[in-house]
């Protein structure tokens, strides 16, 4: 097996994994009206229903009229040859259809791949299948791995070698999904994207960050951690507010000011609250209630602590 090939194989697992637990879990959990107490931080909860592909018209197998086989023409060897030659440019990232990549500029080399962690920049444009450019950034820095950019680009990145131009065709759900991106991406759209990345280096020593620098990485991973709590998308939300805790509670070599101090607790307050609302969404009671504690260490009558507490232990 090539080292693409393993890529592939440990990506499409690891998303797998990801996506059964993520349909378990919001398939079993008891969707609340939201409230002032039961609202996170900064968003709003968005319900999304799963709606399946109705299948009742298809003809059974054997109501299906057989054509006469007519031989083949050399016309129709030709477009065979072709539409082979199509199939083969695309690598099918998750072996599902749905989401592929196509090189249309080789990089350097399969040792100048990113891996999970590094930062990458990428240059970046977005497209409808209409062809319509919903974005366009010359530049646009992540954290490989980390949830920062929607599924599609992040899962095709890791595949891509520097310098390497590639276009990505990816279904909605590895997207913005159902709920879309206002105002410019209806929901449920396929996407086109156009992806050259540029830069690929190992991301920042926190140990040495500034006080306004951590807190600007920490609100970063929350703020994505919001994102996807507003898509219903539990198992990534908590995914993102445990790496902005991890920021904020890592050790520094740099001194910081009260100020500073005092704004990387609010965070810290905020992220382990919204955690605590992912984790009930999905059932986590003792992880929720772990949260909720945390952050009554620090302010032993925050409200939305206590309510959450309350709902863990007399449910």
């Amino acid at each position: 097996m090539s080292s693409a090939e393993e890529s592939i194989s440990n990506i499409s697992d690891i998303h797998d994994q990801g996506e059964h637990h993520s349909k378990i879990y919001q398939a079993e959990s008891t969707e609340l009206n939201p409230t002032l107490l039961e609202s996170t931080e900064d968003f709003e909860i968005i319900d999304s229903a799963v709606e399946e592909d109705d299948l009742s018209d298809l003809p059974l197998l054997e109501d299906v009229e057989k054509k006469e086989e007519k031989p083949a023409t050399e016309n129709d060897s030709n477009k065979q040859q072709t539409d082979a030659k199509e199939v083969e440019e695309w690598l099918d990232i998750l072996g599902n259809g749905i989401l592929k990549k196509k090189v249309l500029i080789s990089g350097k080399g399969a040792e100048s791949r990113p891996r999970k962690g590094q930062d990458v920049t990428v240059r970046l444009k977005s497209m409808l299948e209409d062809e319509n450019v919903v974005e366009d950034q010359e530049s646009l820095t992540f954290t490989l791995g980390d949830g920062d950019v929607i599924q599609a680009l992040d899962l095709c990145v890791q595949l891509m070698e520097e310098g390497e131009t590639s276009l990505i065709a990816s279904d909605a759900k590895y997207c913005y999904g159902k709920e879309g991106r206002s105002p410019d991406i209806p929901p449920n759209s396929n996407l086109n994207l156009e992806v050259t990345l540029l830069v690929v280096q190992d991301g920042p020593d926190v140990e040495n960050l500034s006080g306004q620098v951590k807190l600007n990485l920490a609100n970063k991973k929350r703020e994505r951690g919001n994102f996807y709590y507003q898509q219903a998308d539990y198992v990534f939300a908590v995914n993102s507010y445990d790496i902005a805790l991890n920021v904020v509670n890592s050790s520094s070599k740099v001194d910081f000011s009260s100020e500073e101090e005092a704004s990387l607790l609010d965070v810290k307050i905020k992220c382990l609250n919204n955690l605590a609302a992912s984790q009930l969404k999905l059932d986590h009671y003792e992880a929720a209630l772990k949260s909720c504690n945390m952050v009554m260490e620090h302010q032993p009558e925050n409200i939305k602590a206590l309510f959450r507490k309350g709902k863990v232990t007399d449910p």
